[in-house]
């Protein structure tokens, strides 16, 4: 877990959050053990800030990678607990990650919180209701 972490770390440091000063990186594992990390890029238009966790899902799904191939995602920021996705976040992983997939929730002093991905929006919207 600890290149996970580090990966994540690392896209923390790459932050564009002038507005809000609040820096998150997330970094994504596929069962091939290749990572994909992201970090928050923030806009003067609100609506167009990108969070951590979807620039990294993103960015595995523009190589090709679907969510059977994702096996875990872990998301830190400076916060006091592990950090929360926002709502967005959360409907995006849903979609795009297979729900038994593993989500870690972190932070800068390594508190640790891991959940699976059904658990972070119960009832959601998916294509089944489509």
């Amino acid at each position: 877990m600890d290149k996970l972490y580090n990966a994540a770390l690392n896209a923390y440091h790459n932050t564009y959050s002038p507005y809000s000063k609040y820096g998150v990186g997330a970094s994504i594992e596929l069962k091939n053990g290749e990572i994909f990390s992201g970090t928050n890029i923030e806009n003067a238009s609100f609506g167009l800030t990108n969070c951590a966790e979807r620039s990294a899902v993103f960015s595995a799904y523009s190589q090709g990678y679907r969510k059977q191939d994702i096996k875990r995602i872990l998301v830190l920021a400076n916060s006091n607990e592990p950090v929360s996705p926002c709502g967005a976040c959360r409907q995006v992983l849903i979609e795009l990650m297979d729900e038994d997939a593993e989500v870690i929730l972190t932070n800068l002093k390594k508190d640790i919180k891991k959940i699976k991905v059904k658990d972070l929006l119960p009832y959601a919207f998916t294509n089944k209701e489509l």
